[in-house]
């Protein structure tokens, strides 16, 4: 967006030529410097300009508290030491991520968004979609510390992110969630892919993972169950009571069922189908709309 609206001011040009940046540096979590032009040019956060003792005027403090509070993201801009300009951004919720957050808490399980925006972005997003706890300003590996803290706290953790820096923290989850859309680092690192970027498919992921191992938890009782009960009469257990013997052949049979009856249970599994509430929630964001 920033790009586009910049080439309006060169559209008069037939073959508009920006200048090289050089000496070029990405500071993880703060913003980017470089020399342009023989200027030193630095695009970042509010932490940048403070880290390099720019000042920022008090009518600019005002105004990026205003914008913190619309939950847009400001980019502050410097060239050789003195501020020179603020960008506001801001990337749209997706559809249905209040209504996502929402089937998560019916799931017993807690959101918690973990954000390297500032404070006031990050809580008017939060309050937004209905996540409590909010964590900003965290750089790439404090979201992974807190993955770990959380870990260590006895928690299963799953962690869906799109960005290079949720890349450690979906390597250090339990299950790392990456979106399609999302950059390579980020999908090369995680356990899941969203294919459809929807936030809807994490219930679904979720939820088919719950109903799998519900599925080995029932074929492990019944296959555990009927062999004790085939073991037991092949073994001639009730023979002196009955003087019922199991044949052989009849054993092996018995041994080869019990092989198909638990594939065939597994492959029940062809059949499952997104909870019902996930077609309600885009029922009610098409009415939304």
């Amino acid at each position: 967006a920033i790009i586009e609206y910049a080439n309006k001011f060169r559209e008069d040009e037939e073959n508009p030529m920006w200048p090289e940046a050089q000496d070029f540096v990405s500071i993880t979590g703060h913003g980017v410097k470089a020399i342009v032009r023989n200027k030193e040019i630095m695009v970042g956060n509010k932490s940048l300009m403070l880290d390099n003792n720019i000042d920022i005027p008090p009518d600019t403090e005002e105004m990026l508290t205003e914008t913190e509070g619309m939950a847009q993201t400001e980019i502050l801009v410097s060239v050789d030491g003195e501020l020179t300009g603020v960008l506001s951004i801001s990337d749209p919720l997706k559809p249905g991520a209040h209504g996502v957050i929402s089937i998560l808490k019916s799931m017993q399980i807690r959101s918690i968004l973990v954000t390297g925006d500032n404070w006031g972005t990050a809580k008017s997003i939060a309050s937004e979609v209905g996540i409590e706890t909010v964590i900003a300003e965290a750089k790439p590996e404090q979201k992974a510390e807190k993955v770990e803290e959380l870990q260590a706290s006895g928690y299963t953790v799953a962690m869906v992110g799109d960005g290079i820096n949720d890349s450690p923290a979906l390597v250090a989850a339990d299950v790392g969630m990456a979106i399609g859309a999302g950059t390579d680092i980020a999908i090369e690192a995680a356990d899941i892919v969203l294919m459809k970027s929807n936030l809807e498919d994490e219930i679904t992921a979720i939820d088919l993972s719950r109903k799998t191992f519900s599925r080995i938890r029932i074929n492990y009782i019944w296959a555990l169950g009927y062999n004790l009960l085939g073991i037991t009469i092949a073994a001639g257990a009730i023979f002196p009571t009955t003087r019922f013997r199991l044949p052989p052949w009849i054993a092996g049979a018995a041994m080869a069922t019990s092989s198909v009856s638990v594939v065939c249970s597994s492959l029940l599994l062809k059949n499952y189908k997104k909870p019902k509430r996930l077609n309600n929630l885009e029922i009610h964001e098409i009415l939304t709309e």
